[in-house]
């Protein structure tokens, strides 16, 4: 994807997506990570696209303002793990201690956000494969295999086959929000639409499953917000 940098303080990285669908221009900025696309139609010289992102420049930064700027993870950051804040500190061995608000990172390890960024993975599927586990094996349907992802518009899926894919931003959320995630794409061993029988089949997984689909769309941003290398969106 080709990209425009916009003048100015601080500076501002524009995706440029081409679309055979796009009638004409538009701007989209996400709010889980602050990316900003500009989608234009084929045919639509660079120029113009380059000249519309140029004079929205304003309303983008106002956007990203409201949003907020990622965070690189680092010494003394903050952030969630099981839902609970948790301070970046140095540490005897690498390991995440939720229960005591802290990730240790080792003083020999490589990278500070690339430890993190593993133990949170690790993490993240431990948790995913106990759940999706005991949801299948409650509905007596195996699954393919399970596949962890940064995803950035969905927090799983299910294919035909089986396989199963989740963000491994999950392992950062409430258990009880991971529980439900998984339950949401074991369901779809059962009925891959979402039809009301469909949604029968996750209430008898997750019960309080409206209550977690809730904190996922007030709260799921927030899991976004911290960024594991520097990176521009």
């Amino acid at each position: 994807m080709e990209h425009h940098d916009l003048r100015g303080a601080p500076p501002v990285r524009v995706h440029l997506r081409h679309s055979a669908r796009a009638r004409r221009m538009s701007l989209r900025v996400s709010r889980l990570d602050g990316r900003v696309t500009l989608t234009l139609p084929r045919g639509m010289p660079l120029r113009a696209a380059i000249a519309f992102a140029e004079e929205r420049a304003t309303w983008i930064r106002g956007h990203l303002a409201e949003i907020g700027a990622p965070e690189i993870v680092g010494w003394g950051s903050v952030l969630p793990v099981e839902g609970r804040p948790c301070t970046v500190i140095a540490g005897p061995r690498s390991a995440l201690r939720p229960e005591a608000g802290a990730i240790e990172v080792s003083a020999r390890a490589a990278s500070v956000p690339g430890t993190v960024a593993g133990l949170v993975k690790a993490l993240a599927r431990e948790r995913l494969t106990a759940a999706s586990d005991a949801h299948a094996a409650r509905l007596g349907r195996p699954y393919g295999r399970i596949t962890l992802r940064d995803t950035r518009s969905r927090w799983g899926s299910c294919t035909e086959a089986g396989a199963l894919m989740y963000s491994w931003r999950l392992a950062m959320a409430p258990p009880d929000v991971l529980d439900y995630v998984a339950a949401h794409e074991v369901a779809h061993l059962a009925v891959m639409d979402h039809s009301a029988r469909y949604w029968a089949v996750v209430r008898g997984l997750c019960p309080d499953y409206e209550a977690h689909r809730r904190w996922l769309r007030e709260h799921g941003p927030e899991l976004h917000r911290p960024r594991f290398s520097a990176a521009v969106p």
